[in-house]
Protein backbone atom coordinates (compact mmCIF):
# COMPACT_ATOMS: atom_id res chain seq x y z
CA UNK A 1 0.00 0.00 0.00
CA UNK A 2 1.23 3.45 -0.92
CA UNK A 3 1.86 5.85 1.97
CA UNK A 4 -0.24 8.76 0.73
CA UNK A 5 0.34 10.81 3.87
CA UNK A 6 4.09 10.79 3.16
CA UNK A 7 3.53 11.61 -0.51
CA UNK A 8 1.23 14.48 0.47
CA UNK A 9 3.90 15.82 2.83
CA UNK A 10 6.47 15.70 0.01
CA UNK A 11 4.01 17.50 -2.29
CA UNK A 12 3.54 20.19 0.36
CA UNK A 13 7.29 20.66 0.75
CA UNK A 14 7.67 20.95 -3.02
CA UNK A 15 4.78 23.44 -3.15
CA UNK A 16 6.46 25.65 -0.54
CA UNK A 17 9.78 25.53 -2.39
CA UNK A 18 8.22 26.23 -5.79
CA UNK A 19 6.03 28.96 -4.32
CA UNK A 20 9.07 30.67 -2.82
CA UNK A 21 10.98 30.28 -6.08
CA UNK A 22 8.05 31.83 -7.94
CA UNK A 23 7.87 34.73 -5.51
CA UNK A 24 11.59 35.46 -5.44
CA UNK A 25 13.57 33.52 -8.02
CA UNK A 26 11.81 33.77 -11.36
CA UNK A 27 9.85 36.98 -10.96
CA UNK A 28 12.34 38.99 -12.99
CA UNK A 29 12.95 36.27 -15.59
CA UNK A 30 9.41 35.67 -16.87
CA UNK A 31 6.55 37.74 -18.20
CA UNK A 32 3.26 38.39 -16.39
CA UNK A 33 1.45 35.50 -18.13
CA UNK A 34 4.17 33.03 -17.19
CA UNK A 35 4.17 34.26 -13.59
CA UNK A 36 0.39 33.76 -13.49
CA UNK A 37 0.87 30.17 -14.71
CA UNK A 38 3.42 29.60 -11.97
CA UNK A 39 1.08 30.95 -9.28
CA UNK A 40 -1.82 28.84 -10.58
CA UNK A 41 0.34 25.71 -10.61
CA UNK A 42 1.56 26.40 -7.07
CA UNK A 43 -1.97 27.05 -5.79
CA UNK A 44 -3.33 23.82 -7.25
CA UNK A 45 -0.33 21.87 -5.98
CA UNK A 46 -0.93 23.23 -2.46
CA UNK A 47 -4.66 22.57 -2.49
CA UNK A 48 -4.33 19.06 -3.85
CA UNK A 49 -1.43 18.20 -1.56
CA UNK A 50 -3.64 19.13 1.40
CA UNK A 51 -6.48 17.17 -0.15
CA UNK A 52 -4.19 14.20 -0.65
CA UNK A 53 -3.17 14.44 3.00
CA UNK A 54 -6.83 14.16 3.98
CA UNK A 55 -7.37 11.31 1.52
CA UNK A 56 -4.37 9.50 3.02
CA UNK A 57 -6.01 9.69 6.43
CA UNK A 58 -9.35 8.58 4.96
CA UNK A 59 -7.67 5.61 3.28
CA UNK A 60 -6.30 4.52 6.65
CA UNK A 61 -9.83 4.79 8.06
CA UNK A 62 -11.20 2.78 5.10
CA UNK A 63 -13.33 5.72 3.96
CA UNK A 64 -11.41 6.46 0.74
CA UNK A 65 -9.64 4.30 -1.82
CA UNK A 66 -6.26 4.24 -3.48
CA UNK A 67 -8.02 5.19 -6.72
CA UNK A 68 -8.90 8.61 -5.32
CA UNK A 69 -5.30 9.23 -4.28
CA UNK A 70 -3.85 8.10 -7.61
CA UNK A 71 -6.26 10.29 -9.59
CA UNK A 72 -5.39 13.33 -7.48
CA UNK A 73 -1.63 12.71 -7.59
CA UNK A 74 -1.40 12.04 -11.31
CA UNK A 75 -3.79 14.90 -12.02
CA UNK A 76 -1.81 17.46 -10.05
CA UNK A 77 1.47 16.29 -11.59
CA UNK A 78 0.08 16.77 -15.10
CA UNK A 79 -1.81 19.99 -14.34
CA UNK A 80 0.78 21.83 -12.26
CA UNK A 81 3.72 20.19 -14.01
CA UNK A 82 2.63 21.40 -17.45
CA UNK A 83 2.14 24.96 -16.14
CA UNK A 84 5.53 24.94 -14.41
CA UNK A 85 7.12 23.60 -17.60
CA UNK A 86 5.56 26.28 -19.79
CA UNK A 87 6.71 28.96 -17.37
CA UNK A 88 10.25 27.62 -17.67
CA UNK A 89 10.17 27.66 -21.47
CA UNK A 90 8.26 24.62 -22.70
CA UNK A 91 6.33 25.39 -25.90
CA UNK A 92 2.79 26.78 -25.51
CA UNK A 93 1.28 23.65 -27.10
CA UNK A 94 2.43 21.86 -23.95
CA UNK A 95 -0.54 23.54 -22.28
CA UNK A 96 -2.80 21.19 -24.23
CA UNK A 97 -2.15 18.50 -21.61
CA UNK A 98 -3.01 20.80 -18.68
CA UNK A 99 -6.76 20.05 -18.90
CA UNK A 100 -6.05 16.31 -18.70
CA UNK A 101 -4.62 16.91 -15.25
CA UNK A 102 -7.66 18.98 -14.32
CA UNK A 103 -10.01 16.23 -15.42
CA UNK A 104 -8.08 13.68 -13.37
CA UNK A 105 -8.26 15.90 -10.27
CA UNK A 106 -12.01 16.33 -10.77
CA UNK A 107 -12.34 12.57 -11.23
CA UNK A 108 -10.46 12.02 -7.97
CA UNK A 109 -12.83 14.21 -6.01
CA UNK A 110 -15.87 12.64 -7.69
CA UNK A 111 -14.49 9.18 -6.90
CA UNK A 112 -14.14 10.19 -3.26
CA UNK A 113 -17.79 11.30 -3.27
CA UNK A 114 -18.89 8.02 -4.87
CA UNK A 115 -16.91 6.05 -2.31
CA UNK A 116 -18.34 8.07 0.58
CA UNK A 117 -21.89 7.65 -0.71
CA UNK A 118 -21.39 3.89 -1.06
CA UNK A 119 -20.04 3.62 2.46
CA UNK A 120 -22.86 5.78 3.78
CA UNK A 121 -25.42 3.64 2.00
CA UNK A 122 -24.05 0.35 3.31
CA UNK A 123 -23.79 1.68 6.88
CA UNK A 124 -27.53 2.41 7.12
Amino acid sequence: MVNWIAIAAINLAIAVALGAFGAHGIKSMVNAQQLEWWHTATLYLFIHALGLLLVGVLIRLNIATQTTAWLLQIGVIIFAGSLFAMTLGAPRWFGAITPIGGVLMIAGWVWLAVTAFRLGHTAN
